[in-house]
């Protein structure tokens, strides 16, 4: 028998928060990838903000992300306020003893954004449990309560944050920049990455699809610089990502990022 999958909600209470609450996997430094880049692109907005307020959807089980976050974005800006949304009444409850009133708070929320209006929201491995179709709907109301110039960062992770991939959308809700971060010892070719794609892209991983042409284009440069690594892995992948530069595809970062292990390109990356 074939059951309907339900459609994101209202969850229950005051709050009226959106969506559905998630398995909440977690694990200390899962998302240090993602927020380390935060870090530096979002440093302009968070410095010019009058409220530096961010906001982390879905949390999970254990706020230790959250305050992971907290305390990587305090050197941006030390009067940051970040506030961890969960669905799930018991996880808010439990994240009590991790809050650091004004700066680290937890409530309960979702995609509504509990009323908040945020320069940053970080949504990492919250969609990929949902169907596809409700992406579309989820970015909008996430990315309608931003504050002006803000940023919403929404992607996936593997379970030991060694492999990650997000996209970034502005107040319009559309995608601006899709990023590839990778722990590059244990990377055999950049599309190693796909299982780790945004929901939005990870069953358009097909031919005819941009990323999976881009992925391709990653894998070729990947095999023409083989010889870079001679120097270690960090070397082929810059080599690689500016071979794809070079090639036309619209590379928005550089060496500066690339050693770390990231590639970030503007999405859609348009013909070449």
């Amino acid at each position: 028998m074939t059951v309907a999958r339900r459609q994101p909600r209202l969850a229950a209470g005051r709050a009226r928060a959106q969506g559905v609450p998630t398995r909440g996997t977690t694990a200390p430094n899962r998302l240090r990838r993602v927020d380390r880049w935060l870090a530096a692109a979002a440093w302009s907005p968070l410095r010019r903000a009058a409220d530096p307020l961010v906001v982390d959807v879905g949390f999970g089980a254990s706020p230790v992300t959250t305050v992971e976050m907290y305390e990587r974005l305090r050197p941006v800006r030390p009067d940051v306020r970040v506030v961890g949304l969960e669905l799930a009444p018991e996880r808010v409850a439990a994240a009590q003893a991790a809050a650091r009133p004004p700066g680290l708070l937890f409530a309960l929320g979702g995609f509504e954004l509990a009323g908040h209006r945020p320069v940053v929201i970080r949504a990492m491995n919250v969609l990929r449990q949902y169907d596809e179709r409700a992406v579309g709907s989820a970015w909008a109301a996430m990315a309608g309560r931003l504050s002006t110039g803000g940023m919403l960062v929404e992607g996936t992770c593997d379970e030991i944050g060694r492999r990650a991939c997000w996209f970034t959308l502005g107040a319009g809700g559309a995608p601006a920049t899709l990023t590839f971060s990778a722990h590059l010892p244990s990377l055999l070719r950049p599309s190693d990455l796909a299982p780790r794609l945004p929901k939005a892209l990870i069953a358009r991983n097909v031919p005819g699809e941009d990323v999976h042409t881009l992925l391709a284009a990653f894998d070729l440069a990947w095999e023409r610089v083989a010889p870079r690594g001679t120097f270690g892995p960090r070397q082929r992948w810059i080599a690689a990502a500016a071979l794809l530069r070079r090639e036309g595809w619209p590379v928005l970062d550089g060496p500066r990022r690339w050693r770390l292990g990231e590639v970030t390109v503007a999405w859609p990356p348009g013909p070449r």
